[in-house]
């Protein structure tokens, strides 16, 4: 059974997978911008790790000096104890020396820690601001081969005197041209014979009445 629904996983895993790898190939820039849109949160993330490392890195400096002062300021008045002999409080203070000291350490070696991880979060942090720079020419990129692509595809689609339907709709454009000239043609010279009939009609009537 444990087979069974691992094969299922596996082949839905595999067709998904496919999907979008269909997809990416349909729509480029569309899975691009899908990738920066990640790619921006994730880089974030890592820039609010890197402000937190930050701080970290302050608060175990501070504490660590904090620790070094404190050893020193017993050490001081352990010495000060002993010479009054006041052994009580010599060893209270000798204690609290060696307390602070071991804190001291601790943190030294966590602040030097923090320090590397801090280090190893702004190299990957600047690598992928460097990435998302990438990415986004990558884009433009795409985006002009897409423009100039469409624009090649509709102009192809116009000029294209092999196709059938760019010829029909170029000869269908003339035919109407030459429609349009025709009527105007055939408008101006009924205008143009009408205004000559009448002259001549006025001529033969004034020569009627002349004779008459």
């Amino acid at each position: 059974m444990a087979n069974l629904f691992t094969r299922l996983k596996d082949s839905i895993t595999a067709d998904l997978h496919e999907a979008l790898d269909q997809k990416e190939q349909k729509n480029p820039v569309a899975m691009l911008n899908q990738y920066l849109r990640e790619s921006e949160k994730e880089t974030e993330k890592v820039r609010k790790l890197v402000e937190r490392q930050h701080q970290l890195k302050g608060e175990f400096t501070r504490e660590y000096q904090q620790a070094v002062e404190m050893a020193e300021k017993r050490r001081r008045q352990a010495e000060i104890a002993a010479q009054a002999g006041e052994t009580s409080m010599h060893e209270f203070a000798v204690k609290e020396q060696q307390e602070y000291e071991g804190r001291a350490e601790k943190l030294k070696a966590a602040r030097s820690e923090s320090m590397e991880q801090l280090e190893a979060l702004e190299r990957k942090y600047e690598e992928m601001k460097h990435k998302l720079k990438d990415m986004h020419l990558k884009r433009m990129e795409f985006m002009g081969r897409e423009n100039t692509a469409r624009a090649h595809h509709k102009m192809n689609r116009v000029l294209d005197d092999g196709s059938d339907k760019s010829y029909s709709r170029f000869s269908e454009i003339n035919r109407y041209i030459e429609d349009l000239e025709d009527k105007v043609n055939s408008a101006y010279y009924r205008n143009t014979f009408d205004s000559r009939m009448a002259e001549i009609e006025k001529k033969v009537e004034h020569k009627q009445e002349v004779s008459g």
